[in-house]
């Protein structure tokens, strides 16, 4: 029966929205001061169009849907996002940046396929394990859909390289796994493999190296690879309890690398303090526990396992980020959602979030 969306939800969404939009804010001010690179009016545009305006639209459209109507058509949708992953390897289509292919080019836009991919590989295995629930105890039920999906989606992005979302990837397609009833020992089995691949990683991209011995020794180097953590660590750390005030960041006018991308939790902690930082921690706390909550109220096994899966994909990025901005883990290099610019990003996690409020719209009393 098709009732109203999930209240509580929605609504630590919509104040997750609102406090990220005035951490990102006051972060592009940072811009205003620093010469070249991106201009405060083109992250605007960009913020702006690609992601709120387009993922907006995308929310209200998948909220209205019916999920269920679209579980067969998630193998094409999977393809789809392959396909335009292997293109950002094309010449004069994909975009390098960095040394890294992982956009394709929109005119004065860019897109970053890694995000579509990420939700197709969920709502594929979703689809997998709900036709086959009996069998995800099975190394064959279980463990090789998600080598097949989530192995093949994750070799494409190493190969960009983009590592982070590699990682991020398998985690959603593990916690997929997981709710589907998947065996214990399959996921040490996982956890070796994943071991392996960061290893080979380390040794295949310097990039990859450096930021595991930055993590081993944050004090290394602190002109070089340990020179973002460090900025970010003092950012934090200046902030005190209560923080410097909204728009009073110092670290993001000229000492923090990435104000508006990887680093911005340090500047919404030295804005908003340790009770700030704790707030918004606590609001994707919220909005991860409101979504499980969702799942296991979802009236069939394919809704309840892809809000899971897209539960964990929006939660797991954004605590390896905030993580990493005060050096509990490596720097990753992947946006904070719904604070951090990046439009693609910000556009899928919107129409995830309408995913999510389709399936609260039928979900069990």
């Amino acid at each position: 029966m098709k009732r109203a969306v999930d209240t509580p939800f929605l609504l630590a969404f919509l104040a997750l929205i609102v406090f990220g939009l005035l951490i990102f804010t006051s972060a592009a001010l940072g811009l205003l001061a620093r010469d070249g690179g991106a201009t405060f009016s083109s992250v605007a545009v960009s913020q702006l169009l690609l992601g709120f305006l387009a993922g907006g639209v995308a929310l209200i459209v998948l909220s209205r849907m019916d999920y269920r109507e679209w579980k067969a058509y998630t193998p094409y949708f999977f393809g789809f996002a392959l396909l335009l992953t292997v293109l950002t390897f094309v010449p004069h289509v994909g975009l390098e940046l960095k040394g890294a292919a992982r956009w394709l080019s929109l005119g004065p836009l860019s897109f970053q396929p890694a995000e579509l991919l990420k939700l197709a590989s969920v709502a594929f295995l979703a689809a997998i394990y709900a036709a086959n629930i009996r069998k995800t105890h099975t190394l064959r039920g279980s463990f090789v859909p998600l080598a097949l999906v989530g192995g093949s989606a994750a070799a494409l992005l190493l190969l960009q390289p983009d590592t982070a979302s590699a990682v991020i990837l398998v985690i959603g397609c593990a916690a997929v796994l997981f709710a589907a009833g998947g065996r214990v020992l399959y996921f040490m089995l996982l956890a070796l493999v994943g071991v392996g691949i960061i290893v080979g990683a380390a040794t295949v991209y310097p990039h990859v190296k450096q930021r595991l011995v930055t993590f081993i020794d944050q004090s290394a180097d602190p002109q070089g690879g340990g020179y973002q953590i460090q900025q970010s660590l003092i950012a934090v750390g200046s902030g005190g309890l209560s923080g410097r005030g909204f728009g009073q960041s110092v670290e993001k006018f000229s000492y923090l690398p990435e104000p508006i991308g990887d680093s911005i939790f340090a500047v919404a902690a030295e804005e908003f303090g340790f009770l700030g930082s704790v707030a918004l921690v606590l609001l994707y706390v919220c909005v991860a526990l409101l979504g499980l909550r969702i799942a296991a109220r979802a009236p069939d096994p394919f809704g309840g396992l892809l809000v899971v899966g897209i539960v964990a994909l929006i939660v797991s990025q954004s605590l390896l980020n905030i993580a990493s901005s005060v050096g509990l883990v490596p720097l990753i290099g992947v946006p904070l959602i719904f604070v951090s610019h990046g439009g693609t990003a910000l556009a899928i996690s919107l129409a995830e979030v309408g995913v999510i409020l389709s399936v609260s719209r039928r979900m069990k009393s």
